[in-house]
């Protein structure tokens, strides 16, 4: 059995760990983007120039061509479900653990967000209905009928929350996460994006144990800056989804968080202006989220503000790392209210 020394698993969140009294503020987050490793050409899906490590140590830079050279997994068949595994029970241990000389006190909440292939999503949205033909049968030949599969650009999210901006760059400038924990993330992921955000939560979590995320990646409609973006995201279309009986009903949280700068060049994370976050007890209640009867009226409000690039995802939630207790609403700036 492991000693309370040597595991890292849940000593950083309730009920085992410490929490510190809630904070009102808007916090810090660095909304960091993944994608898996996996044998994908470049030109199919975004790599970064120092990712997809090989098993001696060196970045592949083509992986359609050296798969079997891939230090997560060599066999493509294995690819996902292996590094689903390493996401969350090596590389979220690794970053939770406080090595000698090291310190992640002031990361308040790390929460890692899988996506989930089997929920909803932009590219196949629910309601999902039965593929019959004229006569209301079902195919005789469903060889024949196999739906194309949309891959979103993004496999998960890392959720890493801190009191404020400056935090961040006295956390990660630490050996342990300048070295080893950026090399971990060579190992395990495609591609990392690295955007700092200024998170609002509209909805706080009871618990924040709740188990499925609904994450919306939000590209600006380029007839407004970003700043406009952000503006009436956080106001005239929150007030719209907090209005609706459904969000009531289903929603367990909702958060906004938006794009204020990077912890380094970071061509993909940068296209993003914000991303909306909620969290549910269930799939299914995303799925009759999404279906509800006011949910239309979000979606094509959502639509107006939004452009290319943006998609939306479900995720199974992971807590690593949870020092706040309770969750409470924001309370905006006065510069921020409508």
């Amino acid at each position: 059995m492991p000693t309370d020394f040597d595991r890292s698993d849940n000593l950083q969140r309730p009920p085992l760990g410490a929490t510190q009294g809630a904070i009102s503020k808007p916090l810090i987050v660095t909304g960091t983007f993944v994608s898996r490793v996996d044998n994908t050409a470049r030109g199919e899906r975004p790599l970064d120039a120092s990712a997809s490590t090989s098993k001696h140590g060196h970045a592949i830079h083509f992986p359609n061509w050296r798969a079997g050279a891939l230090a997560l997994e060599d066999n493509p068949n294995l690819a996902f479900e292996h590094w689903d595994e390493y996401w969350r029970k090596v590389h979220g241990p690794k970053f939770a653990w406080d090595e000698p000389g090291s310190s992640g006190a002031l990361v308040l909440r790390y929460d890692q967000l899988h996506r989930i292939a089997s929920g909803p999503s932009s590219f196949f949205a629910p309601p999902y209905r039965a593929m019959i033909d004229a006569s209301g049968k079902l195919p005789s030949d469903p060889h024949k009928h196999v739906p194309a599969l949309q891959r979103p650009l993004w496999d998960g999210l890392a959720y890493i929350t801190y009191a404020e901006q400056e935090d961040i760059e006295t956390t990660l400038q630490q050996e342990k996460f300048a070295e080893r924990i950026i090399a971990d993330e060579q190992v395990a992921f495609r591609m990392v994006s690295r955007e700092i955000t200024r998170e609002f939560i509209l909805i706080p979590s009871e618990r924040h144990r709740d188990a499925i995320s609904l994450v919306q990646i939000h590209h600006r409609n380029r007839e407004l800056s970003r700043e406009q973006f952000q503006q009436r995201l956080l106001h005239e279309h929150a007030q719209r989804v907090l209005a609706d009986p459904a969000t009531t009903q289903f929603v367990r949280r909702y958060a906004q968080l938006h794009n204020i700068g990077s912890t380094q060049k970071d061509p993909e994370g940068s296209k993003i202006d914000a991303v909306s976050i909620f969290a549910f007890a269930s799939m299914n209640d995303v799925e009759d989220y999404l279906v509800s009867e006011g949910h239309a009226a979000i979606a094509a409000a959502e639509d107006a503000l939004c452009g290319e690039g943006s998609e939306w995802w479900t995720a199974l939630n992971y807590s690593v790392i949870n020092r706040l207790m309770p969750e409470v609403a924001t309370v905006l700036p006065d510069e921020c209210r409508g």
